[in-house]
Formats: structure tokens, C-alpha cells, sequence
């Protein structure tokens, strides 16, 4: 194979921007072949602006057809697991937009499926191509922090309007998203935060439901943590805030890193705090830290291609996947540990979580959820837009 001939099941906002980066010859190696959607007006527009392409309304006979490799699944995200599963059973390579879905039991289950095949499953966690956070990574990663002590992400810039969730039916439903500011806009957030810092042991959490718009589901979280070490973390986030704030700190026993605004800044500690504390004669030391500093040169715009790039490199010549379907399981569970200590009148929960139990309340939501007509429904640009890529 010397070209990977892509599908793309969903092609609204973000479905139409991986179209036009694919049939644009954005991504070396690779071609749009297909797409599937299930509204007329969606086939409609792939037909006027996709010469060549083939269109579909069943993702099931688009997978079957041979002229597809791999696919991008971009649907409402309780769809994500089981389309991406019927397309590894069809044999096929698959991406999936983020979160993999919204329950960690389906997670559990496409996880154990792919032990089963050597075809390829990406998750849509395009913020981890950001050099400032893979450079936050690195850092903690690579012990120059010392013991993690304490995090601190309060990333609430994500600010959305009334319209934007009346914009389409399913959006802030249990039934129809499965969540709300936790589900859609900080998976990425929550990803990194793992990603860099390591999961926790346990998860307490208050979720305000409807705080600041008309919808069942939340837009302002905070989230307490706790690390194997004894270390504590904090998540704030919200999409009722303006003017928001995106600053992630890290506090190890070697130092401190900040990630604001486009830049790292790290304070290093001449020695660890420990045997400071311990071994210094002065009651108030002032200690001299040497400082680094690093701006960020990921351009806005691309983090989406690199993935889907890595995704196309990873299925011709093995290239190390930036970001596996496999890890999708990680943010998920501290979402959903989030909302089931909520639930559960913000007690603590443990990792691992009863999943069944979190499976049963979810569900409970579900049943009583409301759908709604959408206010307006306009084509999607077909441009990765700004409130996808990292907002500072």
C-alpha cells in the first residue's frame, strides 16, 4: 500500500474540516475515498464539493464496499465505540474523534477488541501535538521535577453562548451527548492533565448542572484529585466564564513549571525541597532557582492534520502512534468518576469505579432526557476553528 484510501462517517463541523484537509492533499499518503452521513443535506454538500468521492448514508455499506482502508468517525459521541468496532471487524484502520465515547464500559470493550486485530485505532487528541505540552511531558516524565506535589489546570475559556446548545437537538442532552462541558469541550484538557501528570488514585467532584444556560448537563466542574504519592491535583473548568483562563501548574519537589499563554516557564531548585527543608540551617531560606523559559512554535491549525498525518504514517510504515485509541479510556474515567462522585453528593470515588453502577446512573439521566429542534442549521465551514485548537 502506498496510499491510504480514508472514509469518514459524520461529516458536519468536524467531519467537513478532515474532508477538506484530506481532499485538499493536506495529509502525504493519503486520499478522501468515501464519506457517510446520514442527512440529506450533508450528502447533498459532499456531492457539490467532493468530485470524485464516493457518498454514502450507511457507514455498514461503506465499510463493506473495498474502497476504503480507514476510517474517521465523526458522530455525536455515544456512536464513536460502536462504529469504530464494526469498522475493525470490517478489517479497517480507524481514527475516532474524542472522547472514544462516553462510557467506560464501552471503552473497556473496543480496548479488548483491538487486542484482537493489528489494524490501527487513533483517538482525536489533536492538543497533544502542542510542543509546550509534550515539553511539559518531558519534563515530568523525565524526573527533572522531582515528586509531583501538587497540579492546578483551570482552563475555563471554553465559553459557549445559549445558541450554541440550542444550535443542534442533541447537544447538552444525557441521551443525546452524555454530558456536557466534561464530554465535548475538556476531554483535551483532561487528556494532557493525564497525560502529563500521571493518572490519580481517586476523584471528587462537583458538577453544577445548567449553572449558567438552559441544559441538563453541566458547564462548571471542579475536580479534586489525589496521586499514589500522596500528591493533589485540581481541574476547574466551565463554558459560563468570560474571559476565561488556561494555565496548568505543575509543583514537584525539584521545582514548579507554569503553561500560560503560549509559554512554559520552569523554576529548577538547586536541590530537591526535601533535604532543603531538612538540612537547611535558616528558619526562612530564600533559594536561588535557575529559570528556563519556552514559547510555543506549534502553529494554530495544524494539530489536527499532524494526527491524522501520524495516523497515515502509522498505517504505511508502522510510525509510533502520537495518540492511541487505547489511551481514550483515561480521560473518560476521570470524566466519568467526575460525574458519579457528583451523583453521589461529592463523596470520593476510587480508581477503578464501579462501572456498572456509573452505566446504571447515567442511564437513569438518559431515560428522563429531553431532545430538542435546533435553532438553526447551517453548513458546516469546513475550517479547523479556533475553539478546536489550544485557546490561550
Amino acid at each position: 500500500m502506498n496510499k491510504v484510501r480514508i472514509g469518514i462517517v459524520g461529516v458536519g463541523n468536524i467531519g467537513t474540516a478532515h474532508a477538506n484537509t484530506l481532499f485538499g492533499g493536506r495529509v502525504e499518503g493519503a486520499c478522501l475515498a468515501a464519506v457517510c452521513d446520514i442527512s440529506a443535506d450533508r450528502r447533498a454538500f459532499c456531492n457539490e464539493n467532493y468530485e470524485g468521492v464516493k457518498i454514502f448514508d450507511n457507514y455498514t455499506e461503506m465499510f463493506a464496499s473495498g474502497l476504503i482502508d480507514a476510517v474517521i468517525v465523526s458522530t455525536p459521541h455515544k456512536l464513536h465505540c460502536d462504529i469504530a468496532m464494526d469498522a475493525l471487524r470490517a478489517n479497517l484502520n480507524v481514527l475516532v474523534e474524542k472522547p472514544v465515547d462516553i462510557t467506560i464500559s464501552k471503552s473497556m470493550a473496543i480496548n479488548e477488541l483491538v487486542k484482537t486485530t493489528d489494524k490501527k485505532f487513533v483517538i482525536m487528541f489533536n492538543q497533544r501535538t502542542n510542543d509546550i505540552f509534550a515539553k511539559a511531558r518531558e519534563i515530568v516524565k523525565s524526573g527533572a521535577l522531582g515528586e509531583l506535589k501538587r497540579t492546578i489546570w483551570i482552563i475555563t475559556n471554553w465559553y459557549r453562548t445559549q445558541r450554541y446548545y440550542d444550535s443542534a437537538g442533541w447537544r447538552a442532552t444525557w441521551a443525546g451527548e452524555g454530558g456536557g462541558v466534561l464530554l465535548n469541550q475538556a476531554p483535551h484538557n483532561l487528556d494532557l492533565w493525564q497525560w502529563i501528570c500521571g493518572m490519580p488514585v481517586e476523584v471528587q467532584a462537583n458538577c453544577e448542572i445548567g449553572k449558567y444556560h438552559n441544559i441538563e448537563v453541566e458547564d462548571d466542574v471542579t475536580i479534586l484529585t489525589r496521586y499514589e504519592n500522596g500528591a493533589t491535583g485540581m481541574f476547574v473548568t466551565s463554558t459560563g466564564e468570560y474571559p476565561g483562563t488556561n494555565r496548568l501548574e505543575i509543583s514537584g519537589s525539584k521545582g514548579k513549571i507554569v503553561v500560560e499563554n503560549g509559554t512554559l516557564k520552569w523554576w529548577k531548585l538547586p536541590e530537591d525541597e526535601r533535604q532543603i527543608c531538612f538540612n537547611a540551617e535558616k528558619l526562612f531560606p530564600s533559594i536561588k532557582c535557575e529559570y528556563e523559559e519556552f514559547v510555543t512554535q506549534s502553529k494554530d491549525g495544524e494539530a489536527h492534520k499532524n494526527i491524522i498525518q501520524n495516523y497515515v504514517n502509522s498505517i504505511l510504515n508502522g510510525e509510533e502512534l502520537i495518540s492511541p485509541g487505547t489511551d481514550g479510556i483515561y480521560e473518560l474515567t476521570l470524566s466519568n468518576a467526575a460525574y458519579l462522585s457528583s451523583w453521589k453528593g461529592g463523596v470520593p470515588v476510587k480508581l477503578p469505579f464501579d462501572v456498572a453502577e456509573f452505566d446504571k446512573e447515567l442511564n437513569a439521566r438518559a431515560e428522563k432526557s429531553h431532545t430538542h429542534d435546533p435553532v438553526e442549521n447551517k453548513n458546516a465551514s469546513g475550517n479547523y476553528s479556533k475553539r478546536w485548537q489550544v485557546n490561550w
